[in-house]
């Protein structure tokens, strides 16, 4: 079971650290605060989810570059900029970078919530499906390559007979390694594979 996301506010300025928190807690919203872009690589856990509310001017690693650093990792928490400053051309790359939103203070706190909690709801549905994907790579590593070929035509809608044509076996042999897979799979139906193989994509 997936551990609930949190807010990571990363913010050198320590009033809106703290107001950022209070904010947060009102609305039920779990919350860690860190000083430096280096704090949070160092102490923030790389295995639960969640958004990041992030200051674009800091002392050493901006926000910018720790969003750089994040996609390096293969941490892609969803980002909310927030800049005293408009610059175009950083919002654009904060954009460009996977972020969702780029905020200039003053901001709507209102507005802030709704955004975050988009960014939490989002970060839940790629952890939901990355986390399958890691399950189906797990269930077809056990597949012998044959069973795994037998596989691509039944999800291709290959009848058992043609699928026997084309790989040069029995019909008898091909419903034997149909019904390794189906258990190998951990599936009770050829349905069931498909949407296995083919979830819905709802992120």
């Amino acid at each position: 079971m997936m551990s609930q996301p949190k807010v990571y506010v990363v913010d050198d300025d320590e009033a809106v650290r703290q107001s950022l928190a209070r904010l947060f807690s009102s609305v039920n919203l779990p919350v860690e605060t860190f000083d430096s872009a280096a704090s949070f690589l160092t102490k923030s856990d790389p295995d639960r989810g969640g958004c990041l509310v992030l200051d674009l001017r800091m002392p050493g690693m901006d926000g910018l570059q720790l969003q750089t650093r994040l996609n390096e990792l293969g941490r892609h928490l969803p980002v909310i900029m927030i800049s005293a400053h408009g610059e175009i051309e950083t919002a654009v790359q904060a954009m460009k970078a996977g972020a969702i939103e780029f905020l200039r203070k003053p901001y709507d706190p209102k507005y802030l919530i709704e955004r975050v909690r988009e960014a939490l709801a989002l970060n839940m549905r790629i952890r939901a499906r990355d986390s399958h994907r890691a399950t189906v790579d797990r269930l077809r590593a056990r597949l012998t390559p044959r069973e795994f070929e037998v596989m691509e035509r039944i999800v291709a809608g290959r009848s058992a007979k043609e699928i026997a044509l084309e790989l040069g076996l029995s019909r008898k042999t091909v419903d034997i390694h149909r019904a390794h897979i189906l258990t190998k799979m951990q599936v009770e139906s050829v349905v069931e594979l498909m949407n296995l193989l083919h979830p819905p994509d709802n992120t």
